[in-house]
Order: structure tokens, then sequence, then C-alpha cells
């Protein structure tokens, strides 16, 4: 397992630097985000020497660019913002498979027309899934095409809540460039560790053989999010089950300050194998 963060963690939209202070931190491998590049985050185009520029700053730092951003909400109620958010996911797969990026992330969506990471109640009805289902089968088709995996992220707020969701849209959707992304404080809201410890290994077990990768985030007793370590999430224990069913991908942190990033390594570190 490689150590990871996400980019955007840091400022700036220079690449270098942005990828110069991810290595001056601790960290081996990024999430990258098109913001880091100077443009935003679902680009309607991306410049060729902006491509270049990425390229030239995996180079200079020796960073491992294992994942691009390519969230847009999936279910969103007006049918123009998905149809725009589906095109920018094209440009994005696009980008991802020039740079040698092997996975693109997803938002699985909710009804709330404001915020893509917002909770509706109607994202649990029958109509969100099957808008679900046929946006996702476009995606794959791009992600076909580009030969880049897609990483579904199970989250509280999205219609994809559960590692038991994301296997019922693998199972439903039927191609193999679904993966999976597996962030252990996005899998329950309020827990104590012992509950916290059983959900994730439960999700850890469900997933074996499709986690693409690990986020490392946590959360507090009261349900509000944390930095890695700190919370209820069993991260050892985590990690050692990511083992155990041969997970060998990044473990990226993220929700986290630009000052907390190197404590924060030297945590994770000490439980990852080399």
């Amino acid at each position: 397992m490689r150590l990871g963060i996400f980019a955007k963690t840091f400022s700036g939209n220079d690449p270098l630097t942005v990828l110069a202070a991810v290595r001056e931190a601790g960290y081996d491998s990024a999430q990258f985000n098109m913001a880091c590049a100077g443009l935003p985050a679902m680009p309607d185009q991306i410049p060729a020497e902006t491509i270049a520029a990425i390229r030239d700053a995996v180079a200079a730092t020796g960073v491992e660019l294992v994942a691009l951003s390519g969230t847009y909400n999936m279910i969103h109620p007006d049918i123009a913002v998905r149809e725009t958010g589906l095109r920018r996911l094209g440009v994005l797969l696009d980008a991802a498979r020039e740079l040698g990026i092997p996975l693109v992330t997803l938002c699985t969506g909710t009804r709330d027309p404001d915020d893509q990471w917002a909770l509706h109640p109607d994202n649990a009805t029958p109509e969100a899934w099957a808008d679900l289902l046929a946006e996702m089968a476009k995606a794959v088709a791009l992600a076909e095409a580009a030969g880049v995996d897609l990483g579904i992220e199970p989250e509280q707020a999205n219609v994809v809540t559960s590692a038991a969701d994301g296997i019922r849209l693998v199972e439903a959707i039927g191609s193999t460039r679904i993966r999976f992304v597996l962030d252990p404080a996005n899998l329950f809201e309020v827990a104590d560790r012992d509950t916290a410890r059983t959900i994730v290994s439960d999700a850890v077990a469900l997933l074996a053989g499709r986690i693409a990768m690990a986020h490392a985030k946590d959360r507090n007793p009261d349900g509000s999010f944390a930095t890695a370590g700190t919370g209820v999430v069993d991260f050892p224990d985590f990690l050692a089950r990511l083992e155990a069913v041969g997970f060998d991908g990044s473990v990226v942190t993220h929700g986290l300050s630009a000052e907390e990033a190197p404590g924060v390594a030297r945590y994770l570190a000490g439980l990852l194998r080399p």
C-alpha cells in the first residue's frame, strides 16, 4: 500500500507547486483535482499545455497520480445539469488516459439541487435508483472507451450509501470498470469504536477485489468529521483488513489542513507495511 493525499489539500493552481507540497509533506501519491492546475474541477476542456504541465510536475516530484476527481451530481433533478456533468466527465476521462491515471472518481448523486454531498429524502426512491443506473451506464461507456476505471464511493448523503448498495450497482451495470473508493468514515454517521469497526470490516469483506483506493478520514463520536487517527475509526484494523484481502493500492487522506498533513503522513506511514 502507498500513502497518498488529496492534492487540493495544498493551495496553488500550478501542478508543480502543488505536487512539490505533496512530496514535502511526506506523501508519494495523490488524488488530483483540475483546480490544482488552474481549471474548474469539472472543466469543459483541458488545454494540451495543462496536460503537459501536470505530466512535467509528476516527473519532477515523483508523486504518482492515482486518481482524478470527476464528481458531478449523477441524479440531479435537472436533466440538463446531468448532461453537462457527463460531458465534462468525458473530458476528464480522456485527460486521465493521457496522463496514465487509472481511476476517475464519481459522486453517485443526490436529489438536492444545490449540493451534491447533501442528503435528500428522495435519494432512496426507486426513481432515484433508476436515474443512477441510466447515468452510470453512460459513464461506463465513456470509461470503456477511455480505458479508465470509475471509482464509486459509498456516501451517507448519496444514492450509494453502503457497500451493499455498491454491489447492487455493480450487479445491475455488469462492468468491471466500476471500482470502489472505500472511506471508512463515510460508511456511518454516529457510532462507537466497536460498532464502527464492525461496519468497516464488513464493507472491506464485501467489496474485496473491487477496491481501487482507500480514503483516510475520521469521525468524532458526535458524527462530525475528523482528521485520520483522531476519531472512532480503527485505522490499524482497517488497514490490516485491506491488506488481508489483497489490497495494494493507495490510502489517500483528506479532510485535513496543509499544516496537519505531515503529522497524518507520519501516523499512517507507521501503520502501512512496506
